[in-house]
């Protein structure tokens, strides 16, 4: 279909050949061939790897429209910002700081920042190169192929709705709590569903359909509301600082580790939460001005501004009181009613609320991108990919993350969500520090195969120690010897890729100090991992097995389809290039 054709239909469709274009659709019989074929074809996606210029070019025709370029790097700094510094820093700090940590909590935060801020770099890289709205899912594709691609998919498609939700429910719990001191009073309970999913939350439910409708509307509209609302505050979060300390007491700190090393990297996996949602603003380099010098301003700066911010506003709270007395679920509302100021338990409220209420937002925003590049590529269907031409927004992707995690909303409690979206997100940022060592390291048709084979040995031996140094700290095996043997493993590895040739030097910004910077992230992501405990891992993959069922059964013949449809038309086009150049060599042969 020619451009033309595309420009005269409307927006609002929805035929069957919408939704399932690819041939292997079509009709019941040719589903049943491709089924068929489901092994040389899974083989055939095994191997395959994307192209920047596939994704940077060739992908977003299936938009149809062109999103638009407004943001610049004050949008992206107050969009991590916005998206970042929600509900988590206000709820789990004392929760954390009581049960594992005491008032080694901002330790807690500082290693789950500097995780976060390793993380942040590989992204950045990635999003300064390929700068579309699929994030970590086109950085994967590129680097790490179709199908490891897709698993991030469904795992970002599932901290997408999860994430929205368990957002929604926060927000509810925060209100209800303002308006009478009980955080399920805006909730109903039906007694015949079961527990956990039994208190429908329709304040919830309201709260994501205004933030949604709001992202649909435009991302500049969206991103204006949230500098002002997101400077606003950080204003509340300076007062809270500074008041604290001025109440603060150095004796309150002993004992600073009343746990030891393995409360604060517990409490480090739980609070990590609270960094999550830098990799949405990565989704937004396609809107961005200048993505080279735009995209690392906004998203290094703003999370090592945060991450300052968690460890000070930790400190103070367990400078104000022993550990041993901060309320698990009120922390710093009850902190400053014990120095005399009950009004700030308001301001503590407000600005948690409107912190949740930016999440919403920018996740918004950051959800329907990754969704529209999953359907660019046809692994979702290819409808929700349209961009609508007045807004510059995809309403369809937008619709369907809004209308998934309304439903789970209403139905599901916080603590069934959280631990989901935990090991989603840790799960993704390893791979995206994989990825970008492959970027480095390995260019195709480019990379002499011993050279690649070298560079596999020592990803493995990195990825080995970080999983053996995992099951060490979680089992105590071997004391401190076992943890020697680990991180000398895990060094050797990196020194070893350290001293291989690269194969590709970055375009315009690089992460530095690589293979270390990379190496140092998977390390600390599956060390989060581990420490999230058996139910998060059943979890993960009984949804990961879902999403294979699903892939096997259609995102497989879909993106086959496409690949095949694409290569074909690369060889037409370069047939006609052929035939043009020998008529042209004979015109000027015969001098015609």
């Amino acid at each position: 279909m020619d451009a033309k054709q595309q420009q005269s239909r409307s927006y609002w469709r929805w035929s069957k050949r919408d939704f399932f274009p690819e041939p292997s659709f079509e009709t019941l019989q040719s589903y049943k061939t491709a089924l068929s074929h489901t092994c040389p074809r899974l083989k055939n996606r095994l191997l395959d790897r994307s192209t920047d210029s596939f994704e940077l070019v060739e992908l977003r025709k299936a938009s149809e429209n062109h999103m638009h370029k407004c943001l610049t790097w004050w949008d992206l700094l107050w969009l991590c910002f916005g998206s970042v510094v929600g509900s988590g820093i206000f709820t789990l700090t004392g929760l954390e700081a009581r049960d594992h940590a005491g008032p080694a909590i901002s330790l807690s935060y500082a290693i789950a920042g500097l995780s976060s801020l390793l993380s942040a770099f590989c992204y950045t890289e990635f999003a300064v190169d390929i700068p579309v709205a699929g994030g970590s899912f086109s950085y994967l594709r590129v680097e790490l192929g179709d199908f490891v691609a897709f698993i991030a998919a469904g795992n970002i498609l599932l901290e997408a709705v999860v994430g929205a939700a368990g957002l929604g429910r926060a927000w509810s719990s925060y209100f209800a709590s303002l308006i009478k001191n009980n955080p399920d009073f805006l909730r109903f309970k039906v007694s015949s569903l079961a527990q956990g999913f039994n208190l429908l939350d329709p304040v919830a439910v309201l709260v994501l359909l205004v933030a949604n409708g709001i992202a649909m509307s435009g991302t500049r509209r969206t991103s204006l509301l949230n500098w002002v609302s997101s400077i606003v505050s950080a204003i509340v979060i300076v007062f809270i600082i500074v008041v604290g300390f001025i109440h603060a007491k150095t004796s309150n700190l002993e004992p600073f580790f009343p746990k030891g090393a393995k409360g604060v990297f517990k409490a480090a996996a739980v609070v990590y939460w609270s960094y999550t949602g830098f990799d949405m603003v990565a989704t937004m380099a396609e809107e961005t001005k200048r993505p080279s010098r735009d995209i690392p301003i906004g998203l290094v700066g703003s999370m090592s501004m945060i991450t300052v911010v968690y460890c000070l506003m930790s400190l103070v709270l367990t400078m104000m009181q022993n550990y041993t007395v901060i309320d698990r679920d009120a922390p710093y509302s009850v902190a400053f009613g014990q120095i005399g100021m009950n009004w700030a338990k308001y301001l503590v409220s407000i600005c948690a609320l409107k912190g949740m209420t930016t999440s919403l937002l920018v996740s918004s925003l950051g959800q329907a991108r990754y969704t529209t590049q999953i359907a660019r590529a046809h692994m979702i269907p290819p409808w929700f990919a349209l961009v609508h031409p007045r807004t510059g927004t995809p309403i369809y992707a937008t619709l369907l993350v809004m209308i998934t995690s309304c439903i789970v909303a209403l139905f599901s409690s916080l603590d069934v969500l959280s631990s989901v979206f935990s090991f989603s997100t840790l799960f993704i940022f390893m791979l995206i520090a994989v990825g970008l060592l492959v970027r480095r390291y390995y260019v195709r048709d480019a990379t002499p195969k011993n050279d690649l084979v070298k560079f596999l040995v020592c990803l493995f031996v990195v990825i080995g120690s970080c999983i053996g140094g995992t099951i060490v700290w979680n089992l105590n095996w071997g004391g401190w010897i076992g943890y020697v043997v680990a991180v000398m493993v895990w060094f050797l590895g990196t020194v070893a890729m350290a001293l291989l040739s690269k194969h590709r030097v970055p375009k315009v910004w690089g992460v530095p100090l690589v293979p270390w910077l990379p190496s140092l992230s998977i390390g600390t992501n599956f060390f989060l991992i581990g420490s999230l405990g058996s139910a998060a891992f059943l979890r993960f993959f009984i949804c990961s097995a879902v999403m294979v069922i699903y892939y096997l059964l259609i995102g497989l013949h879909a993106t086959y389809d496409v690949a095949h449809q694409t290569e074909q038309g690369s060889k037409n086009q370069e047939g006609k290039e052929d035939v043009n150049q020998w008529v042209c060599d004979s015109i000027s042969r015969h001098g015609v």
